[in-house]
């Protein structure tokens, strides 16, 4: 048994998950500056013998140093860490590793699968894996809330606009407009990515994960199966390659 720590340090918020083995037992969202005292409360309860950190952002150094000083083995994740697939992105130092636990994920759980792992978070992800367990990149595009404030922060005249609120395809007023626009926009993109790999890849299976997943689980026309632990999990598996014996 072997109690694991996890962090996926975002753009937007911080996420935290406890493992005993590879079930998930606790996970907290959090922001940054509650992250010393979240982190320092998950370590107290829970006593994990092994930690990783992901992160996408500039974290604060402090943080990290907590951990390399209270968990060992710690991993700090990045372009050098040991993997269990193949990294064949060409620019590997600039790839997020968000992505790289994804990609994990999702081949050691559909080794038999070309996968495509699709992120809805800040940014939509779209990360490929193919069955030979070979990462081979995928694609970014902004995600719905960005689609959103783009839309305000670069015209004179058009109006901040919730994601809550009425949903049509044929808007009435500029607020329905562009809420259809962002959120009927963001489905199509997702299908159309969808069918252009299943077209070019046999054996083809797509994941939703990311949080506004449950958002447009029930938007999409593709069958897509959807896990909201993805990232989390990847992260676990990659920290259980690179540390299998806590010391």
């Amino acid at each position: 048994m072997s109690i694991n720590l996890c962090i996926d340090w975002g753009n937007s918020s911080v996420k935290a998950a406890i493992f005993n083995d590879e079930q998930i037992v606790e996970s907290v969202t959090f922001s940054e500056n509650e992250a010393e005292k979240v982190l320092s409360s998950l370590i107290a309860a829970h006593k994990p013998v092994k930690a990783i950190l992901s992160s996408v952002v500039f974290h604060p150094v402090g943080i990290e140093q907590m951990l390399r000083d209270q968990i060992k083995p710690f991993v700090k994740l990045d372009s050098n860490t040991s993997l269990p697939i193949i990294n064949a992105y060409a620019s590997s130092g600039t790839l997020g590793t968000d992505r790289v636990a994804l990609a994990t994920a999702a081949h050691l759980a559909n080794p038999a699968k070309n996968n495509l792992v699709i992120s809805l978070g800040t940014c939509i992800t779209y990360n490929f894996v193919q069955k030979n367990r070979t990462f081979r990149g995928g694609a970014i595009s902004p995600g719905l809330h960005m689609r959103l404030k783009a839309m305000t922060q670069f015209t004179d005249k058009l109006p901040e606009v919730s994601v809550e609120g009425e949903l049509l395809l044929l808007g009435y007023d500029t607020e329905t407009c562009m809420r259809s626009g962002a959120i009927f926009g963001m489905a199509a993109e997702i299908d159309g990515m969808i069918k252009e790999f299943e077209n070019l890849y046999p054996d083809f299976n797509a994941v939703l994960t990311g949080g506004d997943a449950p958002f447009f689980a029930g938007k999409l026309k593709s069958k897509i199966f959807a896990d909201p632990d993805m990232l989390m999990k990847g992260l676990n598996l990659i920290l259980k390659y690179n540390a299998p014996i806590p010391r």
